[in-house]
């Protein structure tokens, strides 16, 4: 029960959940489980979430795609979009944000969810004072109302549709 795996009732936290692994340092750090079921979609262990998702295989790429969850990866990198990497969620951490600001001459696309309570907007701008205070050169995706870029492709968008709103996304 110390480590997170076992509920106090005794059953696993991440029953009925696909397992990602979260790494800092080539070390795994904690994991996250996302639901296939009717759970709480998200579950993290209380522990740091580690390095920005897949980092060392992003890190070349000037130009970034930052989005909130796993299933946007998966989907975008599936659809051909190699340079994205995931925060596990809305707020960065120290970590994290440096990773980001590594190479000086990054854009950094911010995808986050357009959710109907505005939380994936207002994180956006968030970040976005934070890395243009930090010099990188960033651009917010203009996802449709109500998507993620995961339900955005599940709804029948392509990777030419997703590379159009790469290509709209402001420069701010």
């Amino acid at each position: 029960m110390e480590g997170g795996l076992i509920r106090p009732q005794g059953q696993d936290a991440f029953c009925r959940r696909v397992i990602f692994p979260c790494r800092q340092q080539d070390r795994i750090v904690n994991l996250y489980g996302r639901s296939i079921g009717g759970a709480f979609p998200h579950r993290l262990l209380p522990r740091s979430k580690g390095n920005l998702f897949a980092w060392e295989s992003v890190r070349q790429f000037r130009n970034v795609i930052l989005v909130e969850g796993l299933f946007d990866l998966a989907v975008l990198w599936q659809a051909g979009f190699r340079n994205t990497t995931c925060a596990i969620g809305t707020h960065l951490t120290p970590t994290q944000l440096a990773q980001l600001c590594e190479n000086p001459d990054r854009c950094v696309y911010i995808a986050f969810d357009q959710d109907e309570n505005q939380a994936g907007q207002r994180a956006a701008d968030s970040l976005l004072q934070v890395l243009d205070k930090a010099g990188l050169m960033i651009r917010l995706v203009g996802l449709p109302a109500g998507h993620d870029p995961n339900s955005y492709f599940v709804a029948g968008a392509s990777a030419q549709d997703f590379a159009h709103l790469l290509e709209e996304a402001p420069s701010l």
